[in-house]
């Protein structure tokens, strides 16, 4: 497969191929749903927590005596039986992210670049800088590369000036090509990435 290779000005100044076996298979839809939720859980905060009967507020004092009394047996007022008492088994501060095979990522990110190849959501440019850190002239780059809207970057060592430039762009990421997710390509209307990115994700994905 051979894909045209574009300057920033969106004209074509060259051609690269890529391995049909990497980015022209099925696409499997079930590795990509897999790293998305993935993502999705391991960006939960988990910061959620109730009180069980150690953290409310109340006496430790038993209530009454044990026996003879009539009542129920009762050991402080703050036990989950009683209103205002602590909660049982209640939600506590807590990591959601789980271990997930490295085939499993590198395979949905395979899959999603393969599906944005055959959306015709793919830019292939020869290199992503901009001469001053303004987000206007990141806005100008994007606009000639048909890259409206969200977007990802993807570069091997992401130009210091873009990066600042693109920062304020909602929907818009910059990022490199060993810290590609899955989830990225898949959440971008558009895909652009340099040849030297490309080649990389190509052996890393082989």
């Amino acid at each position: 497969m051979q894909l045209d290779i574009v300057n920033q000005d969106n004209q074509k100044v060259g051609a690269i191929d890529v391995r049909d076996d990497v980015f022209g298979g099925r696409v499997n839809t079930d590795l990509m749903w897999e790293s998305v939720v993935h993502a999705n859980a391991a960006a939960r905060r988990g910061t959620h927590a109730t009180k069980n009967r150690a953290l409310v507020s109340g006496s430790g004092k038993k209530p009454w005596r044990q026996k003879g009394t009539g009542r129920a047996r009762v050991g402080e007022i703050r036990n989950p039986l009683w209103r205002k008492g602590g909660t049982v088994f209640g939600p506590m501060p807590r990591s959601y992210d789980y271990a997930l095979p490295k085939k499993v990522e590198r395979g949905a990110l395979r899959a999603a670049i393969a599906q944005k190849l055959k959306d015709g959501a793919l830019v292939v440019v020869d290199a992503l800088a901009v001469p001053e850190a303004k987000t206007k002239t990141a806005v100008e780059l994007l606009a000639r590369l048909g890259a409206g809207g969200k977007a990802v970057l993807v570069d091997v060592t992401p130009d210091a000036k873009l990066t600042l430039a693109v920062r304020n762009l909602p929907g818009v990421r910059l990022v490199g090509s060993a810290r590609l997710t899955a989830r990225e390509v898949i959440d971008a209307h558009r895909v652009v990435a340099t040849t030297s990115a490309l080649e990389k994700l190509q052996e890393a994905l082989a």
